[in-house]
């Protein structure tokens, strides 16, 4: 059986080390902040990257670029691997598509290359949670199609949950109207969102207050992992790690999981939800 490589987006939100201890390699997406571009070798620190956005900074992102993505792929190739690549959610980038289409030639070009590339429907640290469980598969011996079967039948089991501190950057985004913006903050409205079907942002209702929409997130993953067995959450946060950590507080003490993977939100993701973000990604029977 013919050994393969995980690789993935920028955008899947796992901490540096994750991917260096399980060998995964990485397409990264590109942000600019007043013309300065980041991504890859160049990048900024995401407290400094959260801090230009309170500040007023408004930075705007890039899909993958595909001399990137051909760089990536071939070498894997030459290095004599097959590659399962975990796309950043279609409905949300055109990541996925450059990924697809420069599998396609690479194939073409080379009948003997196994590229495979998956449409995730996930964003930040549900694709992180895509790729953690393709990991898993992997050590467990499983193969590419094997691996690629249960992602498949499962795609659809990845929760996301999340909650965001500032209206105006879901406004930029076009996830909800102006006055909506103007006039949930200025009533304190927090809105709660999920990640459909389709891997699209869907407001799913509104909290008064900060602390009861944290909660929500809790209550939102209580109604959906009935009959799944969560042994690690993802929280991703906007740079409110104290936030994160109490919704994880919160799991423990209602669900008795003890495992936690906490890291920032990208700033590919984070340029449109904003500081304040606390996102929330489980296993369950319904998105």
């Amino acid at each position: 059986m013919k050994e393969f490589i995980i690789t993935t987006d920028s955008t899947c939100d796992l901490p540096k080390e994750y991917f260096e201890k399980n060998k995964i390699g990485l397409l990264p997406l590109y942000y600019t902040f007043n013309g300065n571009v980041y991504g890859d070798q160049v990048d900024l620190d995401p407290k400094e990257f959260y801090s230009k956005m309170r500040g007023g900074a408004m930075p705007t992102t890039m899909a993958a670029n595909p001399d990137n993505a051909k760089v990536l792929f071939t070498r894997l190739l030459k290095e004599g691997y097959d590659i399962l690549h975990i796309a950043f959610s279609s409905a949300l980038s055109g990541s996925c598509s450059v990924a697809t289409t420069v599998a396609r030639e690479l194939c073409e070009e080379n009948p003997e290359a196994k590229i495979i590339v998956i449409d995730s429907l996930c964003a930040s640290l549900g694709e992180g949670l895509f790729v953690h469980k393709a990991v898993q598969l992997k050590a467990e011996g499983k193969s590419i199609n094997d691996t690629v079967d249960w992602i498949e039948k499962n795609k659809k089991n990845f929760c996301h949950m999340f909650t965001v501190d500032d209206l105006h950057h879901l406004h930029r985004g076009g996830r909800v109207s102006k006055t909506t913006a103007i006039i949930g903050t200025l009533i304190n409205v927090k809105p709660v969102l999920h990640v459909d079907d389709e891997g699209r942002l869907i407001p799913l209702e509104n909290v008064r207050g900060r602390k009861k929409s944290l909660i929500n997130l809790v209550d939102n993953m209580e109604k959906r992992m009935n009959g799944f067995k969560n042994d690690i959450v993802f929280i991703s946060h906007g740079d409110c790690l104290e936030d994160a950590e109490y919704v994880a507080s919160l799991i423990k003490e209602r669900f008795g999981i003890q495992n936690f993977l906490i890291n920032y939100v990208s700033p590919t993701i984070g340029a449109h939800s904003g500081p304040g973000t606390v996102a929330l990604f489980f296993m369950g029977n319904q998105r």
